[in-house]
């Protein structure tokens, strides 16, 4: 028999289903990032105008998923898209709310935004179902953004480089590196939004009969080895998530499982503070269908590489 997905408490009024006030924790303070300490810790993210280290931003995306199986059922798991633009940094502590705009006429997509307590939006984006699914919030920013120019962290990046393939894994006990050094198990111990879907215990009573991995995970299987791609990005520099869309094709993805992933720089953009780098990540199951893909936005600031200033004036004067 198959259990229930959730046991989230969630509101519906006319217009939107709204889930509860939940303070999500930080696990990425003892992350390294280019052999240094990473946005997520503390020292490091006070020296670039934060107050703390900041919380991953995909953790958010747990709490979005109750509230799209409310809607949409087991599709959701199956071929499910979440598409957001962070917009301000969650410290641990902090309250947050996830909305869900309804759809109108049963429609396929939908506007999702979370805010603090005192109304600061912290992301804003889109939730989709279905293979072929109207624009996402960040097809539709992809159109918008502004060129890099004056690149001097990215110079040495073009649109189109690929990167070789690779296998990764999610097993509940496995370390997952040196940017994510914890393991599923440790962050089911505190995920927003618990499911017996994601157990061991539970997972056999899933509508797959086996464990899934929660969507804010895919974040980490997709970017586990995304440190050995060496992609040309000047560094040491600090970087933070900008814009991140996960998209199931044939999902769930399943713990356990090995998958191959290849990655594609798609854009790149800039902004006074950051330099852009748009990354498409494909994951391949064992019979290489596309089972899923991550679009994110790595946006380097330029105040954290040392050499800015100095290479930027060099370029200049060439």
């Amino acid at each position: 028999m198959t259990s229930a997905a959730f046991e989230t408490t969630i509101d519906e009024t006319r217009d939107a289903v709204v889930g509860p006030w939940r303070q999500p924790r930080q696990m990425l303070n003892a992350q390294i990032y280019d052999s240094h300490a990473s946005i997520h810790d503390d020292a490091t993210a006070q020296k670039l105008g934060f107050k703390g280290g900041t919380i991953e931003g995909p953790t958010h995306f747990s709490q979005f998923a109750p509230l799209c199986e409310r809607l949409w059922g087991r599709e959701w798991f199956e071929t499910g898209c979440i598409s957001a633009h962070y917009r301000n940094a969650v410290f641990e502590g902090e309250e947050v709310q996830a909305i869900l705009d309804k759809p109108a006429g049963g429609g396929r997509r939908c506007v999702i935004r979370m805010v603090k307590r005192d109304g600061t939006e912290v992301l804003r984006g889109s939730v989709s179902i279905g293979q072929d699914p109207p624009p996402s919030a960040l097809d539709i920013r992809l159109t918008e953004l502004k060129p890099l120019t004056d690149a001097v962290i990215l110079r040495d990046v073009t649109v189109g480089m690929t990167t070789a393939p690779q296998k990764v894994r999610m097993d509940f006990d496995q370390q997952m590196g040196k940017l994510y050094p914890f393991s599923l198990a440790d962050k089911l111990k505190v995920i927003t939004e618990p499911s017996p879907y994601y157990s061991s215990e539970g997972g056999s009573a899933s509508p797959w009969g086996r464990a899934i991995i929660p969507v804010e995970m895919l974040s980490v299987l997709f970017q586990h080895g995304a440190k050995e791609d060496r992609l040309p990005v000047k560094g040491p520099a600090v970087g933070l998530f900008a814009d991140q869309e996960i998209r199931l094709v044939h999902g769930p993805l399943f713990v356990g499982e090995e998958y191959r992933v290849s990655r594609k720089v798609v854009a790149l953009s800039g902004s006074k503070r950051t330099e852009s780098l748009w990354v498409r990540t494909d994951a391949f199951d064992s019979s290489d269908a596309l089972a899923a893909t991550m679009l994110l936005n790595l946006a380097t600031l330029k105040e954290s590489y040392a050499a800015y200033n100095q290479e930027y004036a060099l370029l200049r004067k060439h």
